[in-house]
């Protein structure tokens, strides 16, 4: 019997993101469609990089700090209001779109960077609205408070 008490996400959020730089990357070269010169694309690439790395990193270390689970497939346990969740409620999902923006500079196509539309519209609806419906059910006025305090996004 599965366990109920998870969030039901359409499919692991980091392996959503490894399918769209896949195809980024695959696509840019089949057709590259350069955004930049190399060497600025380049250096915003990894200036995106780094700053989607820090952030997941943060946003991880501040949920375990808190004492609850990491993955969208176990229970949450608490609602985490500090670091990163200050700003976004979906500061490791943001890094993941900001992680797709930063391979589109990296490798200087904008298909790469066209496909972080689709894969925040999956991360939306697939992964988000799903977290939502269940930390509402779970928690509920103290949720509710959260998402009149914190942007969803940024």
């Amino acid at each position: 019997m599965k366990d109920s008490d998870n969030p039901g996400v359409l499919a692991f959020p980091p392996l959503i993101f490894a399918i769209f730089a896949a195809v980024g990357i695959g696509i840019h070269f089949l057709i590259p469609v350069h955004l930049l010169s190399y060497s600025l694309a380049l250096v915003i690439g990894i200036g995106m990089a780094l700053l989607a790395v820090a952030l997941a990193i943060w946003a991880n270390g501040v949920m375990k700090a808190a004492g609850t689970n990491v993955r969208p497939d176990m229970p949450t346990l608490t609602i985490v209001r500090t670091g990163p969740y200050r700003f976004t409620r979906n500061p490791m999902y943001l890094s993941l779109c900001l992680a797709q923006v930063a391979i589109a500079f990296v490798v200087d196509d904008w298909v790469a960077l066209l496909l972080v539309i689709p894969l925040a519209l999956i991360l939306h609806f697939g992964v988000v609205v799903r977290e939502e419906r269940y930390l509402e059910a779970k928690f509920g006025a103290q949720y509710l408070a959260l998402k009149k305090e914190v942007r969803r996004w940024i």
